[in-house]
């Protein structure tokens, strides 16, 4: 049987992978009928950490990157890879990983929080490989195209409840709002360029002392698009306490939503500065504490929890006792599990804004609180890159009312992702300042592209999209037109200097 008559299934974590169990038999079942045969890959947490360590490793434990072979075979125009749901893993989440190995006789080495030595710093490298949205930017090769098929769009209006949850109503009187910065976040300090021909550029950070050292080192191709912007973490700070104090006199949830799994260098730092912001008379009196045994914030509240195991029980209970004493002034938080206590702060990857916001349109705009009751609640999405998109849909729900399963449309979704455009290439190029200072993009010449003035602990990114991407994203939405007729929007913001350099593309194509 040929490679062309082959579908890869990925063998991933937890629910997904227990469903495997029932469903692949019948897979394989059917798809042997038509002559294609279907061939696991293995891209769970646990697989990954193994085969990036063989060296710590028996020869009968060393198993193949399969991540590292689907990379290479998603370019092949004929390959086929069902990816099923797989763990975006946070730092709580691979440490955890790390030690059922290690328990089951697996020797793969510690997660190194602060690495003091060569070694260490090539463990951790090693390991970022595997956290946050690890697998989605390998096997999402090409632009994404999300549409859903007629047959199942008109079984979902004629059978609506089969669809899950039913949806509740929205009252007009609802509390519930989104909330987002107004200056200082990335949307507002993002500068854009577009490289005339092939460029060399580097992207460095000068301290006030006049310190310069060179962070990333990149090669632009023409036509190019380069981004750099920052996260003013002060304001962000600030933001977050007025929205906090806001929610308080307002009487409803407050809730936070990012991407943390996706956007694994940035958002991590932008939930630790929500964690101590909520939590900052805990943090104050305790911060000699929490330094001494290594509480980090930006892993959240799970991560006190589970450091202060390392203190006398007097002192645990103190702290405990401290942090239930902030519930009573602040407002409360959206819960993720209300019965064991776990709140929208407990760990960064539990809320996530692209299934966390679907869910509180389609309960009316309510989310579950700290009594087990739902409530209305302060959407708080501090960049308004995201942030102003999902206002709009709330408010709109709030004038108009619920959703209609019945009567309603869909949207087909075309993603500026190939090439790692965009979020997905940011990863590598995303700094958070170790000082005052600048940050420079700048070409072979020392022609200053772009720069950035900081303050200590704001958060650097850069991003890139290549031209053959944005010119395959158009071609696909334009094919899609034709083939649909219905009505197509490219969806840029002029006002953002990314997006604004993306209008120019799309114009002229």
């Amino acid at each position: 049987m040929s490679d062309k008559a082959k579908i890869y299934w990925t063998k991933v974590d937890e629910a997904p992978y227990l469903a495997t169990f029932s469903l692949l038999p019948a897979v394989e079942k059917f798809f042997k009928a038509a002559g294609i045969s279907v061939e696991v890959k293995d891209i769970s947490v646990a697989g990954r950490i193994l085969a990036n360590f063989p060296g710590y490793l028996k020869d009968s434990q060393r198993v193949p990157d399969d991540l590292a072979e689907l990379a290479n075979l998603v370019k092949l125009p004929d390959t086929n890879v069902i990816k099923l749901p797989n763990i975006s893993a946070s730092i709580p989440q691979l440490v955890a990983a790390i030690k059922e190995l290690q328990n089951k006789g697996y020797n793969v080495p510690d997660y190194p929080e602060e690495p003091k030595t060569e070694e260490e710093k090539k463990i951790k490298d090693t390991y970022s490989k595997i956290l946050g949205s690890a697998v989605n930017p390998v096997l999402r090769e090409g632009n994404n195209i999300r549409a859903i098929s007629k047959s199942v769009k008109e079984s979902a209006k004629k059978f609506p409840d089969a669809m899950g949850l039913p949806l509740k109503p929205w009252s007009k009187d609802s509390k519930t709002h989104v909330t987002h910065m107004s200056g200082g976040d990335f949307y507002e300090h993002e500068r854009s360029i577009t490289a005339e021909k092939p460029t060399k550029i580097k992207i460095e950070f000068s301290d006030e002392a006049g310190k310069s050292q060179v962070l990333k080192e990149l090669a632009l191709q023409e036509k190019e698009v380069f981004d750099g912007t920052f996260m003013d973490v002060e304001a962000l700070q600030k933001f977050f306490g007025e929205e906090i104090n806001k929610a308080k006199q307002e009487g409803i949830l407050w809730s936070l939503h990012l991407k943390a799994t996706m956007m694994k260098v940035s958002d991590p730092v932008m939930f630790g500065s929500a964690v101590k912001e909520y939590y900052k008379d805990v943090f104050a009196k305790h911060e000699q504490t929490f330094k001494e045994i290594g509480v980090n914030p930006n892993n959240g509240l799970a991560d006190v929890y589970l450091k202060i195991k390392k203190l006398p029980e007097n002192k645990q209970k103190e702290i405990e006792a401290d942090i239930k004493s902030v519930y009573d002034k602040n407002p409360p938080l959206f819960m993720v599990d209300s019965d064991k206590g776990i709140t929208n702060l407990h760990m960064p990857n539990l809320v996530i804004i692209d299934a966390s916001l679907p869910t509180i349109v389609r309960d009316g705009g309510k989310a579950w609180g700290p009594d087990g009751k739902s409530s209305d609640v302060k959407i708080v999405i501090p960049d308004r890159s995201y942030a102003t998109m999902y206002k709009e849909i709330v408010e709109d729900c709030k004038v108009n009312g619920q959703f209609d399963r019945t009567t309603m449309g869909s949207v087909t979704n075309i993603g500026l992702m190939a090439m790692k455009a965009q979020e997905y290439g940011s990863h590598d190029k995303t700094f958070i300042a170790q000082s005052n200072g600048t940050f420079r993009v700048v070409d072979e010449n020392n022609n200053v592209l772009m720069e950035h003035k900081v303050k200590k602990g704001d958060i650097w990114r850069g991003c890139q999209v290549k031209d053959a991407a944005v010119e395959n994203w158009v071609q696909i939405a334009v094919e899609r037109a034709k083939q649909t007729k219905n009505s197509t929007v490219f969806w840029l913001d002029e006002n953002r200097a990314h997006d604004a350099q993306l209008i120019k593309k799309v114009m002229s194509i």
